[in-house]
């Protein structure tokens, strides 16, 4: 099986108001997201790639359009967007667009990720 990874990168706040109130994670608050997308193909294209990373592209211009220096809550339209929702989110995007995607990362801070793989 053949592998390939693109990171991305965005701002947001987001605030997760079902937790207690004296949780810091309850405070509005935001981070610099990491997100990582891979794609597999158990064959190569006539090219030699599993995808063009230019293929890739719609993602970087979603995030931008989307996500980037935005409130979560308001995007997804709920108070629990976790990495964990994010993740899933991002994937379903791909999915559709690039049928080779088999997981998305999701990174709040360098030490802390969530990943989805159905």
């Amino acid at each position: 099986m053949f592998r390939i990874t693109k990171e991305f990168h965005f701002s947001a706040s987001h605030q997760l108001c079902q937790l207690p109130a004296n949780h810091q994670c309850a405070r509005l608050h935001g981070h610099n997201y990491v997100v990582v997308v891979e794609l597999a193909a158990a064959t190569l294209n006539a090219f030699g790639f599993v995808r063009d990373y230019h293929d890739l592209a719609p993602l970087k211009r979603y995030l931008d359009d989307h996500f980037d220096h935005r409130h979560l809550n308001d995007v997804l339209g709920h108070d629990g967007v976790t990495s964990e929702v994010l993740a899933q989110h991002f994937h379903d995007w791909c999915k559709a667009l690039l049928p080779e995607t088999v997981a998305v990362r999701v990174s709040e801070t360098p030490k802390t990720w969530a990943e989805y793989r159905p």
